[in-house]
């Protein structure tokens, strides 16, 4: 039977002696302890006290910076914008005809016929009416039953005075007689240019018993009718006669307009203009300059212009109330600004402007044309000038402020939500 081997022992460990540190390690040992313990115990309460105080300092110097900053304003700014090339003005005009006529007798008669009513549209020449004047006629027959005679003693006296002449030379009649035959020849010639001038003179009143129209047009009245007396003359005058027709030529009309001083530069003969009227919404009617007066009216400052206005088709009526537009050109356009940026101050009109220096100056400006939410700055500013949106009544000159981000800047980069960081 095999042996079991016995695990092998392990031998029992030698105690030794403790060993006893020398005296004086052990005496470093406390002392560089108790100074380690004195350093923790002073300095540190001392360094947080300086931290403590430092912190603070700096936490009393943002808030005053803070405090400085949110003291300065912050103002939007907008930059003036170039006005129109062009300006609308509208002026109160009434339209006349091209031609305009009072029609009266120039014989006296009785009304024989009319053949042209008040509505009705004439030719140039066209017979309108017939005048009865026999006293004319007669007077007519009578001056040339007179040119005859005078033709008949115009040929006695020259016959006359050719046989006188025969006889003088050869010395049977008397220079006496020949001066005589001669001088009766010359009254007889004067005498047929006289008759003449008689038969033509009732040859054109009688003329005057048809009424024709001078030019072409519309009659607008008739003031006569058959067998009304008529006079020569017009009632103005002498009042004696009535105006037996009223002729127009519409097919032009006219505009008379008075253009303000400030405008009076920039209307030349050919501008354009639109022709408004109440009996025709929305529609217009084109037209131009065609005469200036060239001179100014002294009691209004106003330029008188026509403008005439093609009627082919008889659609305006003249006597008419219209408005006329022009559109004028604008040699140097003026700055446009929004109307909140006005400042109304015992100095006069003003508008905010901030410098390079983010300071605040105070201009004076000259108002032009008011187009409702802008206004057109005539003088005051520059076209690069930073004028201030909504100024506030304490706003005053050499104030700093702080110049707001467009608004442009702000929908690029919109505020973060819920403290997140914006990329």
């Amino acid at each position: 039977m095999n042996a079991i081997a016995s695990p092998k022992e392990e031998l029992p460990a030698i105690p030794r002696a403790p060993q006893t540190p020398h005296p004086r390690a052990a005496t470093t040992t406390r002392r560089k302890s108790s100074a380690w313990r004195w350093i923790a115990c002073v300095a540190l309460p001392g360094a947080l006290v300086a931290y403590l105080l430092f912190a603070r300092s700096l936490e009393f110097r943002a808030l005053a910076t803070r405090t400085v900053e949110m003291s300065i304003p912050t103002v939007e700014v907008v930059r003036p914008e170039p006005g129109p090339a062009t300006v609308e003005i509208s002026l109160p005009g009434n339209l006349t005809a091209y031609n305009e006529a009072s029609i009266f007798a120039r014989t006296n008669g009785y009304l024989k016929a009319w053949h042209t009513d008040f509505g009705a549209t004439v030719k140039q020449g066209e017979l309108m009416a017939e005048i009865s004047a026999p006293d004319v006629d007669a007077q007519l027959n009578k001056a040339k039953a007179d040119l005859a005679q005078a033709h008949a003693n115009l040929e006695i006296a020259r016959i006359t005075f050719q046989r006188q002449k025969e006889l003088l030379g050869r010395k049977v009649v008397s220079q006496q007689e020949y001066d005589q035959a001669h001088a009766t020849f010359d009254a007889s010639v004067a005498a047929v240019s006289s008759a003449e001038a008689n038969v033509e003179n009732l040859t054109v009143q009688q003329g005057f018993q048809k009424i024709v129209a001078p030019f072409p047009g519309i009659v607008t009245r008739r003031g006569t009718d058959l067998g009304d007396l008529i006079a020569a003359g017009s009632d103005s005058a002498s009042g004696a006669g009535k105006e037996l027709f009223h002729l127009v030529r519409t097919n032009i009309l006219r505009v008379f307009v008075h253009v303000p001083q400030v405008y009076s530069s920039q209307v030349t003969l050919g501008t354009q203009a639109a022709v408004k009227l109440v009996q025709f919404p929305g529609e217009t009617f084109a037209g131009k300059i065609a005469n200036i007066s060239g001179s100014l009216d002294p009691a209004t400052r106003t330029l008188a212009v026509e403008v005439q206005v093609p009627n082919p088709d008889a659609r305006l009526y003249p006597g008419a109330y219209g408005e006329v537009q022009f559109t004028l050109p604008i040699t140097r356009p003026a700055l446009v600004v929004p109307a909140n940026t006005l400042l109304f101050r015992k100095e006069g009109l003003q508008v905010g402007v901030v410098d390079e220096d983010s300071r605040v100056l105070l201009k004076p400006v000259t108002l032009g044309r008011d187009f409702g939410k802008t206004v057109e700055v005539a003088s005051g500013l520059q076209p690069g000038d930073s004028v201030i949106t909504n100024p506030s009544d304490s706003l005053i000159a050499g104030a700093s402020v702080n110049v707001a981000a467009p608004a442009t800047e702000a929908k690029a980069n919109p505020p973060a939500k819920n403290g997140a960081k914006r990329e």
